[in-house]
């Protein structure tokens, strides 16, 4: 791949965004005339554009780019659906893309997202698959379609009800509770970085400080990760990261081990980062769009 190796994106560097790419050349050829200022990092194995608008002139990229995708494979894909089609109310073939409507679903969510090319349509509340993929559509509608069917709102619906004055639903509400109050357990004699992004049992977060209020292990084990009676463990605040500040955390260089894990915290890996980073993307297009909507409304 025509890369030139950039180590040194450094925090400082102001706005931007990352991308993955095919590795094929041609595509990055192209990429790179489009985004002459974009380097690529093999720390963080991803191109890094530069730019407030970076986002969206990315996103904008990559659609035209879809846009010119092998005709062909869409064809296959039609074909493969018309002689073998998903019969479902939670999909519908249009004319160039299936769409995909469920209740909200996490499981449906981490599902889509490893199918090629999906996209979600904010404005209309639902996902689009190209044709192309229509393999791996397949092989994932089985967990798509039940993850949809549990998650209908009369379904869910059933499930509180039936939980009512349960001990199940007692230890839910107390887990609630637990997440709400932005604390996490540390070893009291290795306590992790403050103001940098930490992966943890609880995701990727950033710890702000501590008072060395003591953890009580009881509910250390209840809650977060098997601690032990031995160990003793301080409380320490914490908040979910920026997308700017996601962006310039350098993923870990060795796997995490085993003995880092049972600490309760570890530098992020790559893929955490990646989990990380498209969640806090989603959020902010959804501030836009709230933020967009309050304007409208002024």
């Amino acid at each position: 791949m025509d890369k030139e190796p950039n180590d040194t994106v450094p925090p400082d560097l102001g706005v931007g965004a990352t991308t993955d790419l095919p590795h094929d050349r041609i595509t990055v050829q192209r990429f790179r005339e489009s985004f002459p200022r974009a380097r690529w990092s093999d720390r963080l194995n991803a191109w890094f554009v530069p730019g407030r608008t970076a986002e969206r002139r990315i996103g904008r990229w990559l659609a035209e780019m879809e846009a010119e995708a092998d005709a062909f494979a869409d064809e296959k894909g039609r074909d493969a659906f018309e002689f073998d089609p998903i019969k479902s109310r939670y999909l519908e073939a249009a004319p160039s893309v299936f769409q995909v409507r469920t209740p909200y679903s996490r499981t449906i969510v981490n599902e889509i997202r490893e199918i090629p090319f999906a996209r979600w349509d904010a404005d209309r509340r639902l996902w689009t698959v190209p044709y192309r993929s229509y393999d791996e559509l397949c092989r994932r509608w089985p967990a798509i379609e039940a993850a949809a069917a549990r998650n209908e709102p009369e379904v869910r619906q059933a499930r509180r009800e039936a939980l009512k004055g349960t001990d199940e639903e007692k230890a839910s509400k107390a887990g609630l509770r637990e997440r709400r109050r932005k604390r996490y357990p540390v070893p009291s004699d290795d306590v992790a970085p403050f103001e940098r992004a930490i992966s943890t049992h609880a995701g990727v977060i950033i710890f702000t400080g501590t008072d060395g209020e003591l953890a009580d292990p009881v509910t250390v084990n209840t809650f977060y990760f098997p601690a032990g009676q031995s160990k003793e463990h301080i409380w320490v605040s914490w908040r979910p990261g920026s997308l700017e500040e996601l962006v310039a955390t350098w993923p870990a260089r060795t796997p995490t081990g085993e003995e880092e894990r049972a600490r309760g915290w570890w530098l992020p890996t790559l893929e955490e980062l990646r989990i990380a980073r498209r969640k806090a993307r989603s959020k902010r297009r959804t501030q836009q769009r709230r933020q967009e909507k309050q304007d409208d409304t002024a």
